[in-house]
C-alpha cells in the first residue's frame, strides 16, 4: 500500500463534508455511561455537519465484554437519539480483543476519510470534531488529540504548534489512510497499555506531526486518591508493568529493559513478576517486536515517562 501524503494540507479537509468513523471498544461498559457519551456526539456531530465540515458521521462499538453490554432495544434508544447525524453500528466480537487489536478491527470497516478512536466513556464537547478537524489543514499533521477534562494530560507540548511527543487515544482523530499504511496498532505486543505511545512514535518515525488540540474538548472521567495520585486498576497495573518491557524492546532501548526486568525482580510482587515472566516467555519463543528506531529519533524514555511532562502526578 503507498503512504499517503499529508505533508501539504489535508486536501480531504480543505474540500467540505469530511467523513468521520468514530470508534470505541466496550468492556462492561453500563449503558448509561454510553448513552451519556452517545448524547455529546450526536451533538458534535450536528455542528460539524451543520457547518459542513463533515458529510457524515459513524459511531462504530466493538464489544469485547464476555456478554454483550447492549441489547437490541438499547441500540434503538441510542439510534432514536440522534438519527440524521450519527450512524451507529454495533459489533460483539465475543472474546476479549483488548484496545489495540479491538480497534483495529474497528477501521477494517471504516468507510471514512478519519477515525476518531476514543474511549467508550468520554463526554465530548460541542466543537470537538470541527476543531479535531482543523489541525489537518495544517502540513504534516498525521494525529490530533484532544484536550482531556478534568485532569489534563501531564505531557509536554509546544504552546504555538501543538506538536507532542505522543497522542493519548482515550480521544484522537487519525487520517484512516495513515492509519491503514501504518499497519495500524501494534496489536501483537500491546493488549490494553502503550499501543498509543507506540503508534504515535510510529507516526512521527513516518515523517508526520502529532498535535495536540486544546480546542477540542473531551470530558474522561479520571479520578484521584485523597494524596492526588492516579488509582489505576489491577489490569492497568499489569499491562503497563509488560507495555513497558515490550516497548522499550521495540524502540531500540535495551539498557532500559534491563534497568526495568532488574527492578522487577527485586520488587518480587505478583504483578511485576507476572509481567517479566510474559516478557521472558515471548524472549524465548522469539515473540518479540523487531527493535526499530536504533537512533533513537522518536522514542523518548525518561524514568518511566515517554514524553517531558509539564507537571507530576
Amino acid at each position: 500500500m503507498s503512504e499517503p501524503d499529508f505533508h501539504s494540507p489535508l486536501q480531504r479537509f480543505l474540500q467540505p463534508g469530511a467523513g468521520i468513523q468514530v470508534q470505541s471498544v466496550l468492556y462492561g461498559n453500563a449503558f448509561a455511561s454510553v448513552e451519556r457519551a452517545v448524547l455529546s456526539l450526536g451533538r458534535a456531530a450536528e455542528l460539524a455537519i451543520g457547518y459542513g465540515i463533515a458529510g457524515q458521521v459513524a459511531l462504530r462499538y466493538g464489544d469485547s465484554s464476555e456478554r454483550p453490554c447492549l441489547s437490541a432495544d438499547d441500540l434503538d434508544r441510542l439510534r432514536a437519539l440522534y438519527p440524521h447525524a450519527l450512524d451507529i453500528h454495533y459489533d460483539f466480537f465475543d472474546a476479549n480483543l483488548g484496545s489495540a487489536r479491538g480497534h483495529n478491527r474497528l477501521a477494517k470497516m471504516a468507510e471514512a476519510d478519519f477515525i476518531l478512536v476514543q474511549n467508550p466513556d468520554v463526554v465530548v464537547s460541542p466543537r470537538l470534531l470541527i476543531n479535531l478537524l482543523q489541525v489537518f489543514a495544517v502540513a504534516g499533521a498525521g494525529m490530533a488529540e484532544a484536550k482531556q477534562l478534568p485532569i489534563e494530560h501531564p505531557k509536554d507540548y509546544d504552546t504555538q504548534t501543538g506538536e507532542t511527543a505522543w497522542a493519548t487515544t482515550a480521544c484522537a482523530m487519525i487520517p484512516l489512510r495513515l492509519f491503514r499504511a501504518l499497519g495500524g496498532f501494534d496489536a501483537d505486543s500491546f493488549f490494553l497499555y502503550c499501543d498509543d505511545v507506540d503508534f504515535s512514535w510510529s507516526v512521527r518515525l513516518a515523517g508526520y506531526k502529532v498535535i495536540f488540540q486544546p480546542g477540542a474538548v473531551a470530558f474522561h472521567d479520571k479520578r484521584l486518591s485523597d494524596e492526588g495520585k492516579w488509582q489505576p486498576s489491577s489490569a492497568e497495573r499489569y499491562y503497563s508493568a509488560e507495555a513497558a518491557l515490550l516497548l522499550d524492546h521495540k524502540w531500540s532501548r535495551p539498557e532500559i529493559v534491563e534497568k526495568i526486568r532488574g527492578e522487577f525482580l527485586a520488587r518480587g510482587d505478583p504483578v511485576s513478576s507476572r509481567a517479566l515472566a510474559a516478557y521472558e516467555e515471548r524472549l524465548r519463543d522469539g515473540l518479540l517486536p523487531v527493535p526499530r528506531d536504533a537512533g533513537h529519533r522518536v522514542g523518548l524514555f525518561l524514568g518511566g515517562m515517554y514524553a517531558l511532562h509539564r507537571y507530576g502526578l
